[in-house]
């Protein structure tokens, strides 16, 4: 078995939880977290992201390519940024939050994380477990309907998960081994699906479509990145923490925004061809067979395969973050432990959804898509601070009593822990929350804005959040107790 950054060989379980990695195990280099990145976001459901691009947005193909790399690439190299905390420190993403937020203070942050994890992570489960719904049904014509074949769905629903656990379970170097070489396998996968999509697109109409202004390309750039990297920033330091003392922090940034940005480029862009002159895909409420009716009837089976391998590659670094995320809010186990609980939640989740709830995508992506304000207002306020934080104490991450140089007041770094409930509050008032435009549950008195009607509070939330944290005095880490390290 291959050894990886940590010493460990893939296939040996990780036991290290969310204390800080000792020097001597920080062996990695940026070529893994790229193939990491590249991994968890290979999934072919990045092609309606640019569907909406083109028939929602008006945008002409050259600026939906634009549009990709500012807001996909752009966006992971946020999580690169935050990435250069986990070189420093050595911990988790939230755990780190703690010597920002406060033992206390970071809970919020911690639980607001875990759940959208948990979140995406159920939706991830249960279109895997439709797409292998309907793979049966093509090869066996076995029922499509998840309440018509309850016993396949629990089985399939078992299958996901337990694939999941296998990877993100036995933790760092099983998952690095496994996403490289699955990247290698569904990668070609997709080539070979996109080629077949390809001939689908109308190219007439790409090359006479007519540009959209500027300000759609600017709302563009903003619902890519709210669809892609914010998603994972909090999970950037959860896989860098192993990296070694001398890489280059522009070394990790690039890892991100390439590893990230090539698949999520490539699919955007397909995505946007194929929604020139049509908007099916765009508007569609599954996608999966949406994209499948586009394709010959005997694709249908390695099509079908590659959208279950893609979303498998990104639960695989979802779950193992979430672990690490639960850990962090003081559930008192191993990490392995951690991972079996955020298991049976999503298996619990996907069930109810499955089996038992009358509609699922609607109302629950609403409410996770709710959750990127608080996170977004989290990353403004990290990436202030990382400016000047070179150095985490590892005793203190881990000591939640009163004797923690990262105590603070009660527990709370007040600065950290205000701007971010102001940016949040704030970034809630451009915010419409409902399932449809007739259906809406609430809508903030700045919803009806430019920022608000075209979804960019997101950017106001990062900008309150790290600006008020900075004017505070937040950015500048004064506490003498806490000496910075060569080399950081």
């Amino acid at each position: 078995m291959s050894s990886t950054s940590s010493g460990q060989s893939a296939g040996q379980l990780e036991t290290r939880g969310i204390e800080p990695v000792p020097e001597g195990e920080c062996n990695g280099h940026p070529l893994q977290l790229f193939w990491v990145w590249f991994a968890a976001n290979i999934s072919i459901l990045g092609l309606p992201l640019g569907a909406t691009l083109v028939a929602f947005r008006g945008l002409a193909i050259w600026q939906a390519i634009i549009v990709a790399i500012l807001g996909a690439a752009g966006s992971f190299a946020v999580v690169g940024i935050i990435s250069i905390a986990g070189r420093r420190g050595r911990a988790p993403s939230l755990t780190l939050s703690r010597a920002i937020f406060g033992v206390r203070g970071n809970i919020g942050p911690t639980l607001v994380s875990l759940m959208s994890r948990l979140g995406w992570e159920t939706v991830n489960t249960t279109t895997a477990a439709f797409v292998l719904l309907s793979l049966c049904s093509i090869l066996f014509g076995s029922p499509v309907e998840a309440k018509s074949a309850p016993v396949l769905t629990l089985i399939f629903i078992a299958i996901f998960v337990l694939l999941t656990l296998s990877v993100s379970g036995l933790g760092h170097a099983t998952l690095l081994v496994i996403q490289k070489w699955a990247t290698y396998v569904f990668g070609v996968l997709n080539i070979v699906v996109g080629g077949f999509l390809c001939a689908t697109i109308d190219w007439s109409a790409v090359f006479n479509a007519t540009p959209a202004p500027l300000s759609a390309m600017i709302i563009g750039v903003g619902v890519m990145a709210a669809g892609t990297g914010i998603g994972w920033a909090n999970a950037g330091a959860d896989m860098s923490r192993y990296q070694h003392r001398s890489v280059k922090a522009v070394r990790l940034v690039a890892s991100a925004a390439f590893g990230a940005g090539i698949p999520l480029v490539l699919l955007i862009t397909l995505g946007g061809l194929l929604s020139v002159g049509s908007n099916d895909l765009a508007s569609a409420t599954d996608p999966i067979i949406a994209i499948r009716d586009m394709l010959p009837t005997w694709m249908a089976v390695p099509y079908l395969i590659t959208a279950f391998g893609g979303l498998l590659l990104s639960n695989n670094l979802s779950v193992y973050s979430a672990g690490l995320t639960t850990l962090t809010l003081g559930l008192k186990v191993k990490r392995v432990h951690a991972v079996i609980v955020d298991i049976v939640a999503i298996f619990a989740g996907s069930i109810y959804f499955m089996l038992i709830a009358d509609s699922f995508y609607g109302p629950f992506i609403t409410f996770i898509s709710l959750l990127a304000v608080p996170i977004t207002a989290w990353v403004g306020i990290f990436v202030v601070d990382l400016i000047h934080r070179h150095y985490y104490s590892p005793k203190d991450l881990l000591d939640v009593s009163p004797s923690s140089a990262y105590w603070y007041r009660g527990g709370v770094e007040w600065r950290a822990f205000g701007a971010w409930a102001v940016a949040i509050v704030l970034g809630f008032s451009f915010t419409t929350i409902g399932t449809t435009a007739e259906k809406i549950w609430f809508a903030g008195p700045l919803s009806d804005s430019w920022l608000g009607h075209n979804g960019l509070g997101w950017i106001v939330t990062f900008l309150v959040a790290g600006g008020i944290y900075a004017v505070l005095g937040g950015a500048a880490d004064r506490r003498p107790a806490l000496v910075e390290s060569p080399n950081a």
